[in-house]
């Protein structure tokens, strides 16, 4: 299979993953399409890592999911504490926070 099928993928799921965080108010929502989008990114990166046999691409994509994962749990922390607030984890009270 040619790899720019890969290519084509990524670029796919990087569409659906922004028009999701643009789109959707709930913050679960756009937490995972922004995990969306850190996916077609490794599958970018791993894809060229194979097109020019390197492994740079592959580890690279490593520390991208090891970010990704910190940025789950920050996420996840700021949802929590607008849930706790307003009993609803719409990102329209994300304002609240400020103090």
């Amino acid at each position: 299979m040619d790899l720019m099928w890969y290519v084509a993928l990524a670029v796919v799921l990087f569409a659906i993953g922004a028009a999701t965080v643009l789109t959707r108010r709930n913050g679960v929502i756009a937490l995972l399409g922004v995990e969306i989008m850190l996916n077609s990114a490794n599958l970018a990166l791993v894809t060229f890592s194979r097109m020019w046999g390197d492994l740079q691409g592959q580890v690279f994509s490593f520390f991208v999911m090891v970010v990704a994962a910190a940025e789950v749990v920050v996420g996840l922390a700021i949802v929590v504490s607008i849930f706790r607030t307003r009993r609803s984890a719409s990102l329209d009270g994300a304002n609240l926070l400020k103090r």
